[in-house]
């Protein structure tokens, strides 16, 4: 994975917006990031997955790009978010701060992490700007000198728990305008998410097991972060997944507990989504509780480099829809 077969430098932006509800708007802000500035498509610029979940009222969009390009591409697709979407009556179960709640931006070829921190504070720059109202954390290589973590700054801003944004101190932008509220926007390795579903509806048991597998609990896993939720009369433990640094790593597959892969010579390694919702099925099975599902919202690393390269050499702008893209 360390570099484009099409010799492209490829990036990739999972997109979250606080928005699940209303498809057609969320298609509109996944179609915007496709058209350049003359309003045509642009050929190094795919959208490879929408995943949209109505009980969280949240949306995270792939868009693939060329490194060169995926800035402007996010931007255009933010801009269409903030036209649509109102946090003054914004209603779902996961937290969020902003319209446009997280732009996360990850190297997938040819790219290193610390390029990807510049595009991202671009970006940043640029959003404020041309977005009254709109605000900024940043985090990651983004966030200069300290770099640190999305876990981090949200703690330090309150994200878990709050949805008053007269308090919150951004460092980009004015206070946050109660319309728009606070995106954060940073760089990192690949970021996955994957959320596993108890057949059960006690939150308290949920809570258990996101603390037993979270990276920070000393038993728990390597770089996941994990809550709970209720979820469609279930209990769904959410887990943000990290790829970490690993200079020891060799390619394995998803079968092992840890999966390797690179990125300009840069190693990583990430849980295995299997191994994640085993561990689930054990911990509720312990308590006399089964799982009945798993949902990777996107792609692994290697399958997102993948899916890019091949859209793009393809011209594939609207990806997602030939994949399917999942509406719940």
């Amino acid at each position: 994975m360390s570099s484009s077969r099409l010799g492209l430098r490829l990036a990739a932006c999972l997109l979250n917006i606080s928005e699940a509800r209303r498809k057609h708007i969320v298609e509109n802000i996944a179609k915007a990031a496709l058209l350049g500035k003359n309003g045509k498509k642009h050929p190094e610029v795919s959208v490879l997955n929408i995943f949209s979940d109505q009980d969280y009222n949240r949306s995270v969009i792939t868009i693939a790009a060329s490194i060169d390009e995926l800035g402007n591409s996010v931007l255009a697709a933010c801009l269409e978010a903030f036209r649509s979407i109102n946090m003054e009556v914004q209603e779902g179960i996961h937290p969020c701060l902003g319209a446009v709640d997280l732009i996360p931006i990850y190297p997938l070829a040819g790219v290193g992490v610390e390029e990807c921190g510049a595009v991202a504070r671009s970006l940043a720059e640029s959003l404020v700007l041309q977005v009254p109202g709109s605000s900024v954390f940043l985090f990651g290589e983004a966030d200069l000198p300290q770099k640190r973590t999305l876990v981090q700054r949200r703690k330090q801003l309150g994200w878990f728990t709050r949805r008053d944004f007269s308090a919150l101190e951004p460092d980009l932008g004015a206070a946050p305008a109660r319309r728009c509220g606070l995106t954060g926007i940073g760089a990192s390795p690949y970021v996955m998410n994957c959320n596993v579903t108890i057949d059960s509806q006690d939150l308290a048991l949920g809570k258990e097991i996101a603390s037993a597998i979270r990276g920070s609990n000393a038993n728990g896993l390597k770089g996941v972060q994990a809550m709970a939720f209720p979820h469609e009369g279930k209990i769904e433990i959410a887990c943000n997944v990290e790829s970490f640094e690993d200079q020891e790593a060799t390619e394995t597959s998803e079968d092992s507990q840890y999966v390797a892969y690179s990125v300009l010579g840069n190693h990583f390694s990430y849980v295995s989504p299997r191994y994640i919702e085993a561990q689930v099925k054990k911990l509720a099975g312990d308590q006399g509780i089964g799982t009945v599902g798993r949902a990777l919202i996107g792609f692994t690393p290697q399958e997102c480099k993948n899916c890019a390269e091949y859209a793009i050499k393809e011209s594939i702008g609207e990806f997602w829809k030939i994949r399917g893209g999942v509406f719940m």
